[in-house]
């Protein structure tokens, strides 16, 4: 039953109480992949991974709070304000930025660090729900369809500069929310084709490919002879798809660092890859994984972990750790926690009256959906290693302060759907 008159009316407990119950096993699981039995560590120790995480989980305690006391509207209002302060960021860190495994995508004052990136997935779903519920925009057509795709390559594009593959992958997931409002699936095909075009190109020779295209092209323009004006698509479709693996192969070998390179081929030629070297922490990562079992091996009881086998375990490799420690069970329930999460959300989106709203909900299910897919398909060898963090799950202050500001944004204006009702 609806309480009148409290402050936390309407606010959807549910994904809060998911909130926290992550927040806490992730911070649990950070102490678990850096403890050192040994050393008789605390998981309060500030020179820990564990220690600075509770420092950031106390940090954003704030921003929540402030969320939920400002006036829901300033996030549609000041969307496009914060977009550009997040668009001049990523530029300024091409230039003042520290690189860190590759990519210069860092901020770093002192001994902190700030990822622009993380913020800017919000800022880009923010000012991409308030154009596409502006007066006029539909769609359905071309010219609202080339605005919204450079609202989010903008970002994209100084992300590639960095380079930071993960993080473009990421913002792709916000094309998903504008199928919601029209965006035609052909799209949506032509990206399922190049998808696949890419596997091909890697996992079969190239010269097979091309003589594969050559006689599909031969096959297809001769069962169209009677209607000649046909062939010369056809023949378009097949110098494109022609392009498309030459490129794709120039790109994975002449612009691609080679590190990036080879986590690819890890996973679609791991017979190219030395396991002593570039596949070290994927092979480690699913060691560990398939020694949990069913129940685990216990809370700081796991092997690979405890002797630091899997490289960056309390980031981008968190999940490695719970399934080393707590099995099979307990993957199914953060999974089932995640995915009970996003479902969650999309409700909410739902739910909303106003387009900006909804919008913004299904971007924030989108972006949550895709790090916590691919973060764990990542760990089990299903993905190639992009460095993606697991949501409210793995160590740092820029990813968990990004997805909590993120997601209360949208608890907030969530609140108030009856008021953004009356004004639309």
């Amino acid at each position: 039953m609806r309480r009148e008159g409290g402050f936390f009316t309407d606010l959807d407990w549910l994904v809060v109480f998911i909130y926290f119950i992550l927040v806490a096993l992730g911070w649990f699981n950070i102490f678990a992949s850096v403890y050192d039995p040994v050393a008789n560590q605390s998981i309060l120790d500030m020179t820990l991974n564990s220690g600075r995480q509770l420092i950031f989980i106390g940090v954003a305690l704030v921003p929540i709070l402030v969320i939920l006391l400002l006036d829901f509207r300033i996030y549609e209002s000041f969307a496009p304000l914060f977009y550009g302060l997040m668009i001049l960021l990523l530029a300024g860190v091409l230039i003042f930025g520290k690189e860190v495994n590759g990519a210069k995508a860092w901020f770093e004052v002192g001994a902190f660090r700030f990822q622009p990136a993380e913020f800017t997935k919000m800022a880009t779903a923010l000012i991409l729900a308030r154009f596409v519920s502006g007066t006029g925009v539909k769609l359905t057509d071309l010219s609202s369809q080339l605005k919204a795709l450079l609202i989010i390559g903008l970002p994209i594009g100084l992300i590639m500069l960095q380079p930071d593959f993960g993080s473009v992958i990421i913002f792709s997931s916000l094309i998903i929310p504008m199928y919601r409002e029209g965006f035609p699936s052909i799209y949506l095909i032509l990206a399922l084709i190049v998808s696949v075009l890419f596997v091909l190109t890697l996992l079969v020779p190239q010269n097979y490919i091309l003589i594969g295209i050559g006689a599909v092209t031969v096959i297809a323009a001769t069962m169209q002879l009677k209607k000649p004006k046909r062939i010369i698509p056809i023949a378009l479709i097949a110098i494109g798809v022609t392009g498309f693996v030459l490129a794709t192969d120039f790109l994975l070998n002449e612009v691609v660092a080679e590190y990036q390179r080879k986590r690819v081929e890890a996973i679609f030629r791991p017979e190219l890859v030395d396991p002593m070297n570039e596949g070290w922490n994927l092979e480690q990562s699913k060691i560990a994984i398939g020694s949990g079992g069913f129940t685990g091996k216990g809370f700081l009881e796991g092997t690979q972990t405890k002797f630091g086998y899997v490289p960056e375990q309390s980031t981008d490799f968190i999940f490695s750790t719970l399934a080393e420690e707590h099995g099979w069970l307990g993957s199914a329930v953060v999974i089932i926690l995640f995915i009970t999460l996003v479902m969650r959300l999309v409700f909410i989106a739902e739910r909303q009256k106003s387009k900006f709203a909804r919008f913004y909900g299904y971007s924030v299910a989108a972006i949550i959906f895709f790090h916590f897919t691919i973060n764990i398909a990542m760990t089990i060898g299903l993905f190639p290693v992009v460095g993606i963090p697991l949501p409210f799950f793995s160590y740092g202050g820029s990813s968990l302060w990004s997805f909590t500001i993120m997601l209360f944004v949208l608890l907030k204006i969530d609140m108030h759907r009856a008021q953004v009702l009356s004004r639309h």
